[in-house]
């Protein structure tokens, strides 16, 4: 029997309330994830990409727990803990944890390097003392970090360092499975490409899985084994990342692939997609497929149906209704 998946999100729902007027009464709510799905097992990068406000930090903070999903389930090691209250959850706090994009704002800069990283092991009683002392400084070298630096504190390291240093923080329980939320945004390309090295071989030696978000399609490239496609709270393509770069079924993939300013110049060429107009409002997103409002292959059941992401071949999931059929990935054509 396989083992479970590190983590599994089931139809997963997200919607802010909008208050308005005197009395601030509930006038609408933001849907900023309508329906999402996916597992990742251990020792698997998981790719989430989307425009800014597609929902995909949104996803991110609701696998940490850190807001309450409005419907859905959300399981850790095949274990249910949707509706698990902070006491419940603290015992599996140590299986998940998160890397974020500027780890400066999460650190206490009135505290040494070497305590930020060990506090965890001490909140969850794993080590104490000199125990604590002799597993930071292997932290700090398996990350790249020289071990005297733990006497320094968070403002005096540069960015790249900073970043190892929420890196080391993360693994010092032992997690199973790393959110990371643009955690290499901020950095210089080439400290970029250190950081992206240093979790794929951390992954290779403890077999770590990855949920990573992030807008860019390069980074992704390089560090996912699967890429998760999202728009407007929806995922409309799952795939892995060869098939994904090489043949989109989506429009939406298709028209981020092309607005890339490094495209794969092995991927053969295909007339570019012209995407009009701005991304809708998820206060107010459009009925049926929600991309049918820029998308130029849309035709009149696209306003009125939202069509559910489908396997088309394995492996392959796409969510449109002029989707390929049985394992024909070429271009749609336009109506």
């Amino acid at each position: 029997m396989s083992a479970a998946p590190v983590l599994e999100v089931e139809n997963l729902v997200k919607h802010f309330p909008i208050h308005g007027g005197l009395l601030q009464r509930r006038v609408g709510e933001v849907r900023a994830v309508d329906g999402v799905s996916f597992a990742i097992a251990k020792g698997e990068t998981l790719g989430l990409v989307g425009e800014s406000g597609c929902g995909k930090s949104t996803i991110g903070k609701a696998a940490l727990k850190l807001i309450e999903p409005t419907a859905g389930r959300i399981l850790l090691g095949g274990e249910d803990v949707t509706h698990l209250k902070p006491g419940a959850m603290w015992p599996h706090r140590r299986r998940i944890q998160t890397i974020f994009q500027d780890p400066y704002s999460s650190m206490n800069p009135r505290l040494p390097a070497g305590t930020i990283v060990g506090e965890p092991l001490e909140n969850f009683g794993i080590t104490r003392g000199r125990a604590t002392d002799d597993r930071v400084a292997r932290l700090f070298e398996r990350v790249g970090l020289r071990p005297d630096a733990v006497r320094k504190y968070a403002h005096e390291f540069s960015g790249g360092q900073r970043q190892r240093l929420g890196i080391a923080k993360a693994l010092s329980v032992n997690p199973d499975l790393i959110v990371a939320d643009e955690p290499v945004s901020a950095l210089d390309v080439s400290v970029q490409a250190q950081v992206l090295n240093l979790l794929i071989d951390l992954q290779d030696e403890l077999g770590l899985a990855y949920l990573f978000i992030s807008h860019d399609l390069a980074v992704m490239r390089h560090i996912s084994h699967r890429i998760a496609v999202m728009y407007l709270g929806r995922i409309v393509e799952l795939a892995d990342k060869r098939m994904l770069f090489t043949q989109p079924l989506h429009p939406y993939t298709e028209a981020l692939l092309s607005a890339a300013t490094a495209p794969d110049p092995k991927r053969r060429r295909r007339r570019k997609p012209i995407v009009q107009g701005d991304v809708p409002s998820p206060a107010k997103p459009p009925p049926g497929c929600h991309f049918h409002t820029r998308c130029p292959y849309a035709i009149a059941e696209c306003r009125v149906t939202a069509p559910p992401l489908i396997e088309v071949a394995p492996g392959r999931h796409v969510a449109c209704l002029r989707r390929p059929v049985g394992g024909d990935q070429g271009p749609l054509p336009i109506a």
